[in-house]
């Protein structure tokens, strides 16, 4: 019990300092095989955070959403911790950046589990119009000791008009003696000279004997004088 309460205050703690005014937060804590559950949405120039532990077979979810508008800024952030139970994390942040503005969208899950299920999904969107430039990083973490941990990422950026896209997604599931599996997607796109550029990694660790699953795909696309790149890295470790 100590060792997962303490993980989802560490996590609190360490989020809390990208906190700013306006904010959306919700924190949930179950004991004794109850069920948790935290939501947080924050709309506008604001961000959200969502954290939800349980203890002794119990469940937890974290969702987070984020939306920024009028050029501003999206964050979102989503933890879940669970002790022989369940931990699921759900993240997303949509940013839009127009005539000469700037959209920022950062996601990030993290779910951690003792002898249970891990998931976290984390999805980040930036749209970058007239000279605009967005910037799309998504992160998503599952770690799971005797279990199974998910861990899912996508960041897509679009830019037009001269705008620039960046995509950033990264996904990394550890599971000792246990099953991994780490599923990434990055795409930009840019048109009528714009730029786009996505970048993919995923990092997959499992136990002895055991599977250890990483997909990932980036992809860059330019139509009109525009111009793109894109890469791409998988790991897989079964130790």
């Amino acid at each position: 019990m100590k060792r997962t309460l303490f993980i989802a205050s560490g996590f609190t703690i360490l989020l809390s300092s990208l906190a700013h005014a306006g904010e959306a937060r919700s924190i949930s804590i179950a004991s004794n095989g109850g069920s948790a559950s935290a939501t947080a949405t924050a709309t506008g120039n604001s961000s959200s955070l969502a954290v939800a532990g349980a203890t002794n077979g119990g469940r937890a979810i974290a969702n987070s959403d984020a939306i920024g508008t009028r050029n501003g800024r999206a964050d979102s952030r989503a933890i879940a911790a669970a002790d022989r139970g369940l931990a699921v994390s759900n993240s997303r942040a949509d940013a839009r950046g127009t005539f000469g503005g700037s959209a920022i969208a950062d996601s990030e899950s993290v779910a951690v589990t003792i002898g249970g299920v891990a998931i976290s999904n984390s999805e980040a969107l930036a749209r970058g119009r007239l000279f605009g430039h967005a910037d799309s990083r998504s992160i998503a973490t599952s770690t799971s000791i005797f279990g199974r941990a998910i861990s899912n990422s996508q960041a897509v950026s679009d830019g037009v008009l001269g705008g620039v896209a960046t995509s950033v997604s990264d996904a990394y599931s550890d599971a000792l003696f246990g099953d991994s599996v780490s599923d990434v997607r990055a795409i930009s796109g840019a048109e009528l000279f714009g730029r786009a550029s996505a970048d993919g990694i995923g990092v997959s660790i499992s136990g002895p004997s055991r599977r250890a699953e990483s997909r990932v795909h980036a992809e860059g696309r330019a139509y009109r004088f525009g111009q793109s790149r894109s890469t791409a890295a998988m790991v897989r470790i079964e130790r």
